[in-house]
């Protein structure tokens, strides 16, 4: 069958340890391994404050994967992320060639301003 690129931000409960969070984020990650998906990238954006509370909680832990599977797949996936308790929210978008290209550049670090800053600064 033919696969498809997704990207998948969740958000999980902010009262989690360093070590709970990176076991929920393996547990998901394992997950699309086992049924078949091939992960291209997991980036952990940290504790951010949320736009509105969830669930009392006014942050959260962001975490973005982005991986290429089929799309009978998405389904079995979003209902585990449904069934776990330490996430809050979550939101799975298929890419188009467009997402494709630009996610390809931000794994680069292309739109990195921070590191360009201090780049230039040092020069």
């Amino acid at each position: 069958m033919f696969q498809r690129n997704y990207e998948t931000v969740f958000i999980l409960t902010p009262v989690l340890s360093d070590v709970q969070m990176k076991d929920t984020v393996d547990k998901f990650v394992n997950l699309l391994k086992e049924q078949g998906a091939e992960v291209i990238n997991v980036e952990n954006w940290g504790l951010k404050k949320l736009a509105y509370p969830i669930d009392k909680k006014s942050t959260g832990f962001y975490v973005m994967v982005e991986f290429k599977s089929e799309p009978t797949l998405i389904k079995k996936y979003e209902i585990e992320l449904r069934r776990d308790e330490k996430v809050m929210r979550f939101l799975t978008t298929a890419l188009n060639k467009h997402a494709i290209v630009y996610a390809e550049r931000r794994r680069k670090g292309e739109f990195n301003k921070k590191t360009e800053t201090k780049e230039e600064a040092a020069k």
